[in-house]
């Protein structure tokens, strides 16, 4: 019998070693493995998987005949999102608060959504969108 268990979002980061520094310093998390290129990270049950996305080849131009495809293009980092279940929403949004990691969008407040949850957006360095949400 097949049965998936957890997800763990993996976000391309310009500088794996700076991305550290701020989920770690910023957001809270704990770095359970950093070499260099990758890291794993984790608050509490969350883990979240930092991958370095530092190829700049693709500035030489573009090769018809050879595409841009290493996968890890400096141009990916800041593209991803991910979504973080959370118990204690309203505190550790003005934990963040005090940080300034908050989404504009999220400035003035958690949000109600009608989809049955309380929720805010922070960002990373890179600008990868880290929502943390509460079921109500």
């Amino acid at each position: 019998m097949v049965k998936l268990s957890e997800t763990i979002p993996a976000l391309p980061v310009r500088n794996a070693a700076v991305a550290v520094e701020f989920y770690r310093d910023r957001l809270g998390f704990e770095v359970i493995h950093h070499d260099g290129g990758f890291a794993v990270l984790r608050r509490d049950e969350a883990t979240l998987h930092l991958w370095e996305a530092s190829d700049e080849s693709w500035r030489q131009g573009i090769d018809l005949e050879r595409p841009i495809d290493s996968g890890a293009e400096s141009f990916i980092a800041g593209t991803a999102s991910c979504r973080i279940v959370v118990q204690g929403i309203d505190e550790l949004y003005e934990e963040l608060k005090a940080q300034d990691v908050l989404h504009r969008v999220s400035r003035d407040g958690v949000d109600d959504t009608d989809f049955g949850t309380r929720e805010f957006a922070t960002l990373d360095q890179d600008g990868n969108l880290v929502t943390f949400f509460q079921w109500v």
